[in-house]
C-alpha cells in the first residue's frame, strides 16, 4: 500500500499538548482597524516548505483583496510555545492577531482571556455548518466557540496482513477480538501481538468510551471524575489485558508512548498497532509497507467503531488583536475547503470541513479507515483548564502502569485517579 501524499509525521506535542498560561484580564480589544500589518503565528514543521508554499498561497490571495493590508507569518516553535503564547497574553505589542495552537491547549488559553470568542463569526461563516460537529465541540468551552478546528488527527488499527494470514485469523471485529487476536499473534510469532504502552493515552481512551465510560461529566460549573465508574474500570481492565506476557509484556510496554508504540510496528516487531493517519506514510514507506493494513478500531459490537480521541490544531483570534475583523477573515480562508485540500495534499493534515472529507476518502482510499473513524464520532477531554494538570501529572498513564506492573488493581488504580483529577478539578 503506497500512499498518494506524503504524509508529515505530526509530532504528538503539536497536536495534542496543553499549556498553562499566565492570567490576563480576558478584555477584548476595542480596536478594528481594516489596513496594517496582520500578524499571525504558525507552528514550525519538521518539513515546513510544504506548509509554507500552502500558507504563502493564502497570504497572497488575502493580500490582493485586502488594500493596504499586509500578513506577517512567523513560524514557532511547538515546545516553546508555551512561554511565547504567556508573554503574547500579556503584552499585546508581541501578540499575534491569529494564531494556530493544539486543541487541548483552548481552555486554558480561554481562562486566560487569551482568546477571543468566534461563536458569531463561525454561525455567519459560509462554510461554519461545514464543520465536523464532533471536531468542532473541541473548539468550544462552556459552550462558546472560540477557534476554528484546522485539522485533525485520527488513530486506527494497524494490522499486518501477512501475520493474521499465517495464524489464519481474520482482521477483528470487536475489542474482545483484538485482545484475542493480538494473544494469538504473540503466541503463533515472536513478535509483540498489539503494540502499545502505559503512556500511550490516546490509545487508552477507545476502550474507556467503546464501554460506555468516560473520563469525567459536567457538575455545577465544572467536573467530576468518572474514570471510577463501573464502565470506564471495564475500559481499563480491557486496555490492561494488552498490557500483559502474552501481548505486550509490561517490562517492554508500561511505559511506551504513541511514538514508541508504532516505531515498533514500523520496524516489524508487532503485528498491530494504534496509529494516526500521520503515521500512514512512515510504515508504508517500512519494510513491511507491502504487508500491512488499517480498519478502524472496531468496537464492543461487530460493525461498530470505538470512539476516537480527536487530536488536531485549531486556528484563533487573540483577544487583544487590534485587526479583529481581517484575523477572523484570514482565520476562515485558511481554514477553508480550498486550502484544508490543499494542507491535506501538502502536510496529509486530515481536514474538518465534511465535504473535504468525503472528497479525500474517495480520492485516497488509504485514508478511508480514518475518515471512517471520524465519521462515527470522536471525543474529547474534559474542556477545562484543569485537563493541562491532569495531563502534567500523568494521572492516567500512571493509573494504567500501576494495573499493567500488578501494584494495584483496576479498582485502587481508578479510585486513585478520580481522586487525583478530582482534586485538579477543584482547584480551576
Amino acid at each position: 500500500m503506497r500512499p498518494r501524499h506524503a504524509l508529515a509525521l505530526l509530532s504528538s506535542a503539536a497536536v495534542l499538548a496543553a499549556c498553562a498560561p499566565a492570567q490576563t484580564d480576558g478584555t477584548d480589544a476595542q480596536a478594528d482597524e481594516a489596513t496594517g500589518t496582520l500578524r499571525v503565528w504558525l507552528f514550525d514543521e519538521v518539513d515546513r516548505a510544504p506548509k509554507e508554499d500552502v500558507v504563502e498561497a493564502a497570504v497572497e490571495e488575502f493580500e490582493d483583496t485586502h488594500d493596504d493590508v499586509t500578513v506577517d507569518v512567523s513560524y514557532i516553535q511547538v515546545d516553546g510555545r508555551q512561554e511565547r503564547f504567556n508573554a503574547a497574553f500579556n503584552d499585546p505589542e508581541s501578540a499575534p492577531d491569529v494564531a494556530e495552537f493544539g486543541n487541548t491547549d483552548l481552555p486554558g488559553f480561554v481562562a486566560a482571556g487569551g482568546m477571543a470568542e468566534l461563536t458569531e463569526e463561525i454561525e455567519d461563516w459560509d462554510q461554519g455548518d461545514q464543520l465536523d460537529a464532533a471536531i468542532t465541540e473541541t473548539a468550544r468551552v462552556d459552550g462558546a466557540t472560540y477557534a476554528v478546528p484546522w485539522f485533525v488527527g485520527a488513530r486506527a488499527l494497524y494490522y499486518r496482513t501477512d501475520v493474521l494470514e499465517d495464524i489464519d485469523t481474520d482482521p477483528p471485529e470487536t475489542l474482545d477480538e483484538v485482545v484475542d487476536t493480538a494473544r494469538a499473534a504473540r503466541a503463533e510469532s515472536d513478535l509483540l501481538g498489539l503494540s502499545t504502552g502505559g503512556n500511550y493515552l490516546w490509545a487508552l481512551l477507545p476502550f474507556i468510551w467503546a464501554n460506555g465510560g468516560d473520563l469525567a461529566e459536567e457538575s455545577g460549573d465544572g467536573y467530576t471524575a468518572t474514570i471510577d465508574s463501573p464502565p470506564a474500570r471495564a475500559g481499563v481492565d480491557q486496555y490492561t489485558e494488552l498490557l500483559s506476557d502474552d501481548v505486550c509484556p509490561p517490562q517492554t510496554c508500561a511505559e511506551m508512548g504513541g511514538n514508541e508504540s508504532v516505531d515498533n510496528f514500523v520496524a516489524g516487531e508487532a503485528a498491530m498497532t494504534l496509529g494516526g493517519n500521520f503515521n500512514y506514510a512512515a510504515v508504508s514507506d517500512s519494510d513491511i509497507g507491502d504487508d500491512f493494513d488499517v480498519i478502524p478500531l472496531p468496537g464492543q459490537d461487530p460493525g461498530s467503531v470505538a470512539p476516537a480521541f480527536a487530536g488536531g490544531n485549531h486556528l484563533g483570534v487573540f483577544a487583544g488583536s487590534d485587526r479583529h475583523t481581517l484575523a477572523v477573515e484570514f482565520t476562515q480562508l485558511l481554514a477553508g475547503a480550498e486550502y484544508q485540500e490543499r494542507m491535506y495534499e501538502a502536510m496529509g493534515n486530515l481536514p474538518t470541513l465534511t465535504p473535504v472529507q468525503e472528497d479525500v476518502a474517495a480520492t485516497d482510499p488509504e485514508m478511508e479507515p480514518f475518515i471512517a473513524t471520524l465519521e462515527a464520532g470522536t471525543r474529547f477531554v474534559p474542556a477545562t483548564e484543569a485537563w493541562t494538570t491532569i495531563d502534567a501529572q500523568a494521572v492516567l498513564p500512571s493509573m494504567v502502569q500501576q494495573v499493567a506492573t500488578g501494584d494495584e488493581s483496576v479498582q485502587d488504580a481508578t479510585s486513585e485517579a478520580a481522586d487525583r483529577m478530582n482534586d485538579a478539578f477543584d482547584e480551576s
